[in-house]
């Protein structure tokens, strides 16, 4: 680069800043101006006065905190680039969820890229992610351990599917976070031939009428309603935070089931009475992780969240100038 980045991006106690555009990417706080990568609560909050975000994103945080969540708001399509200030910013699939971007900025004749989250395997309710030649690369290092290793994902829908006719008296309650993951399950089970009804949580709805509304196809879907009982053999999907809640009784013998990448550490699924453990991530796995650093290229590599000292480590030993950014708001979660 012309120049160090860290003269016009920085980070400051309410997030990644840009000095050259006088914005900030996914900041914690309320601001003046935000670029915002998706809508996980994380990422996205309300109360900055201007957003800039792709129109599935804006849409979701309005879903998801009220139509005046913030001062005013521009949609930006993939590709498009934006002038703002001294900077140029435009977006490029993240792989992560519906709408999901990395901040691509270019300013002084460098560019740094900030995927905010993301993961490198076909996802059919998102645009898969892309890899961005840059100077910087902002990665984040949710699952950077090599004992993540995520499996493929028809394998762990086949395990749900199996569980379903081992035990068609059983309700099968399964947990996933209400955006993005709760989606790519039932597209997942539609694309392996499960085309019965659906049941959902009160707090999975709305997501899922907007991902319809967007114009990902979810099949029969219908809210958990009356008696509880005649749930034998179906699919009842909820957040993970209801399995374990007073709203899970009723259901005849359920089997519990959740869709996270945390499930790859079984005691996680034992302290959670999780009987049948789904690995589905939206997250990139430890090889997902490494290889991206190699496709994009950057030389340098600013880690924002997760396990930072291990992918630092494997990028200065790969070659790469690594750094953690040691970023604060960013919680582990349940969307993993």
């Amino acid at each position: 680069m012309s120049k160090d980045p860290r003269r016009w991006l920085t980070v400051k106690p309410q997030g990644l800043y840009c000095a050259a555009g006088d914005f900030y990417v996914d900041p914690t706080r309320p601001v003046a101006r935000a670029v915002i990568t998706h809508g996980h609560a994380d990422h996205a909050r309300a109360g900055h006065g201007k957003v800039l975000a792709t129109a599935e994103t804006l849409a979701i945080m309005q879903s998801r905190f009220g139509e005046d969540c913030w001062g005013s708001a521009q949609a930006v399509g993939f590709g498009e680039r934006i002038e703002i200030g001294a900077a140029v910013v435009s977006l490029a699939p993240a792989g992560h969820v519906l709408g999901s971007a990395q901040a691509v900025l270019d300013h002084d004749g460098g560019r740094v890229v900030v995927s905010g989250d993301y993961k490198r395997r076909r996802d059919p309710t998102c645009a898969g992610f892309e890899p961005v030649p840059c100077d910087v690369f902002v990665t984040e290092a949710t699952f950077a351990l090599p004992v993540f290793r995520h499996p493929d994902d028809a394998g762990e829908i086949a395990k749900l599917m199996d569980s379903l006719r081992l035990f068609p008296n059983r309700t099968h309650l399964v947990g996933a976070y209400a955006l993005g993951k709760a989606q790519r399950v039932i597209r997942l089970l539609r694309e392996a031939g499960y085309d019965r009804t659906i049941y959902l949580h009160g707090a999975l709805e709305a997501l899922c009428t907007l991902y319809e509304g967007l114009g990902v196809a979810l099949g029969p879907l219908e809210p958990v309603a009356g008696n509880k009982k005649d749930k034998a053999g179906e699919i009842v999907m909820c957040p993970p935070g209801a399995l374990n809640d007073r709203w899970a009784a009723g259901f005849p013998d359920p089997v519990t089931a959740m869709a996270s990448g945390w499930m790859r550490v079984r005691q996680r699924a034992r302290q959670r009475g999780v009987e049948l453990p789904l690995i589905l991530s939206d997250h990139a796995d430890w090889d997902e992780l490494t290889r991206t650093l190699h496709d994009v290229g950057a030389p340098q590599v600013w880690i924002t969240h997760g396990r930072e000292e291990a992918l630092a480590h494997y990028a200065q030993q790969a070659g790469f100038q690594a750094e953690a950014l040691s970023l604060v708001g960013f919680e582990e979660g349940e969307d993993g």
